[in-house]
């Protein structure tokens, strides 16, 4: 195996991940000048902070369908191609209705990369490895929303009319996702079993894994048809797929309702609840924001060593335990100085390094590939679905029910979760791709 190549390949598609994070936090930093900018009223300010998220959940939706038909590298340049778009869109609009035109492309982009590029790198990489490159995908996510945080400090400096620079900034790594995304093969697994092009994906592999290329390439033949498969349509709802459906769809559910985008997006708001001022919660969010980075890094290191998993069950019981501690605060109203603060910032490390650094990998191991694109095109817009239920609800439920039934509605949630990694949930570390479609699909 040259895994100088294959972690190259692995880290240019996970750029994705990196556009993904920064496209997604970076208008946290001119949402509220916009606003200014273009007198806009309460509903078309909300409108203009969530329109990416409406992108998001449609991109996720369609994403699977070119990543089939034209294949994993041509839609990752399409990708990269909205991305860049949507960037310097956004920076020269010259009116707030192409404003929200060039957001809603961005968004698209962040959607078709959560299908596309893990399933890139789940097809491309060794069984031993797999996790920790998968991984690369959602460490760039995090990445890439720590340095637009950075990145929208620095050039707000320069004052309020820094907001077009602030967007316009991203053109710059969309270049180079671009420019590198010729550096790549398309997926093997995708040229045999969709184009039956086995010489072509012979050579690819002949460089991933070159002592097991032929065993490889036999054991996809004899586990696909291979061929011209968007004429034959396979469908992913059938009796023969429904236990990675339902995985899919139950790992995407339980991530969200672990309240991870509820704290992320309103934590400012959550520790103002306890009484903090407002320069001391933005710190506090900072410190998510670091924890979140930290930690899934930390993952990386451990997700083929111990497996999906073990970290599964290890952050479930941290989770269960911080929202609680959480959820006991505000029921007993007892905010001393940082604790609601400490107690999410455990929450965080849990999160990051279980579900934060797992979903991404999980869902792109357990479908087949005649229909890896459509089952991960559902475990990502079942996710972002959840994520925008979530985060609109967040508000009226904290201001309704309270933060302590709140956080024990995460909490309760989290328990679920438990007994569904504990019951359902199979582990997939150092196991081929063909070899978890044996024992999860019907033949």
């Amino acid at each position: 195996m040259n895994k100088r190549i294959v972690l190259t390949w692995s880290i240019v598609i996970a750029l994705g991940g990196f556009l993904f994070g920064f496209d997604t936090a970076v208008i946290s930093g001119a949402e509220q000048t916009i606003q200014q900018y273009w007198n806009l009223n309460t509903i078309e300010h909300g409108l203009t902070v969530s329109i990416a998220l409406i992108g998001t959940v449609i991109g996720s939706l369609v994403g699977g369908y070119p990543c089939d038909l034209w294949g994993r590298k041509k839609t990752l340049y399409i990708i990269a191609v909205l991305y860049l778009i949507s960037s310097l869109g956004t920076a020269l609009a010259t009116n707030w209705y192409l404003f929200l035109v060039f957001r809603l492309l961005g968004g698209l982009g962040v959607g078709a990369s959560s299908v596309t590029a893990p399933i890139y790198i789940s097809e491309i990489s060794p069984p031993s490895k797999r996790g920790m490159l998968v991984g690369l995908f959602q460490f760039n996510v995090v990445f890439g929303i720590v340095i637009s945080y950075l990145s929208n400090y620095l050039i707000g400096l320069n004052g309020d009319s820094s907001w077009r620079l602030m967007l316009g900034v991203q053109a710059v790594p969309s270049v180079v996702f671009l420019l590198l995304l010729q550096l790549v093969p398309e997926s093997p697994r995708w040229l045999i079993l969709k184009k039956g092009k086995i010489a072509e994906a012979r050579a690819i592999f002949k460089i991933v894994e070159p002592d097991s290329a032929e065993e490889l390439v036999h054991s996809i033949v004899q586990t696909g048809t291979t061929g011209n498969i968007p004429e034959e349509r396979p469908v992913l709802f059938t009796a023969k797929y429904k236990t990675p459906v339902l995985l899919a769809i139950l790992f995407a559910i339980f991530n969200q309702v672990s309240g991870i985008n509820a704290i992320i997006y309103y934590a400012p708001r959550i520790f103002e609840m306890t009484g903090l001022g407002k320069s001391s919660s933005l710190l506090s969010t900072a410190g998510l924001g670091l924890m979140n980075f930290m930690f899934t890094l930390l993952a990386m290191g451990f997700i083929d060593r111990v497996g999906r998993r073990s970290l599964m069950m290890i952050g479930s019981a941290g989770l269960i335990i911080s929202l609680g501690l959480v959820s006991y605060s505000f029921y007993q109203q007892s905010f001393s100085v940082w604790s609601v603060p400490i107690f999410l910032f455990v929450y965080i490390a849990f999160f990051a390094f279980s579900q934060g650094a797992v979903i991404w990998v999980f869902i792109s191991e357990i479908f087949p590939t005649p229909v890896r694109a459509k089952g991960q095109t559902l475990g990502s817009t079942t996710h972002w679905v959840m994520a925008a239920v979530i985060a609109f609800t967040f508000p009226y439920l904290a201001e309704k029910a309270g933060g302590g039934n709140t956080f024990l509605f995460f909490a309760i949630m989290m328990v679920l979760q438990l007994l569904f990694v504990w019951k359902l949930m199979p582990e997939t570390k150092g196991k081929s791709l063909e070899q978890i479609e044996h024992s999860l699909i019907l033949h």
